[in-house]
């Protein structure tokens, strides 16, 4: 999946492919990319946005109720 992601090095928006999603413990929902020079990109969207993205979580765990490291722990 491939969307579009602001890449502060070069201050211009660039595409790049998602790979993983990320939802922080602030509530806040984001979708990660690399360059093709190996920089990581951020990118936050609204919650809907971040169902709708079919990828994996970013830290390749499985996204039941949460994603990631930065996930709440119950």
């Amino acid at each position: 999946m491939k969307d579009t992601f602001y890449d502060v090095k070069l201050r211009k928006k660039v595409e790049a492919e998602v790979t993983g999603k990320v939802k922080y413990d602030n509530g806040r929902h984001a979708l990660k990319a690399v360059t093709k020079d190996g920089r990581n990109l951020t990118k936050f969207v609204n919650a809907e946005t971040y169902a709708k993205a079919n990828v994996a979580c970013a830290g390749g765990k499985p996204c039941a109720k949460g994603c990631g490291s930065k996930a709440k722990k119950k």
